[in-house]
């Protein structure tokens, strides 16, 4: 397992969160959606795995590059032939 951060791609008011802390997401899932100058931007999971915290709650103003939530990836199965481990 690998965690990654989700950080803001700009100073925004965070709208609403769609996913809660713990849940599973899938890869391009919009987590949170944030407003800047009347224009709402989606933040989406880099990846499938599972959210963890919220560091700002809805309302709440981010800068850019604010540390949002990290996600915790699962590791992805490599397609192909299994080694033979007997």
């Amino acid at each position: 397992l690998c965690m990654t951060e989700l950080r803001a791609p700009l100073q925004a008011q965070v709208v609403v969160w769609l996913v809660q802390p713990g849940a599973e997401v899938a890869a391009g899932e919009v987590l949170v959606i944030l407003e800047a100058m009347k224009m709402e931007h989606e933040v989406r999971a880099p990846g499938a795995g599972h959210l963890q915290s919220h560091f700002f709650a809805a309302g709440e103003m981010v800068q850019e590059g604010d540390l949002l939530s990290k996600v915790e990836l699962l590791r992805q199965e490599i397609p192909g032939p299994q080694p033979d481990l007997a």
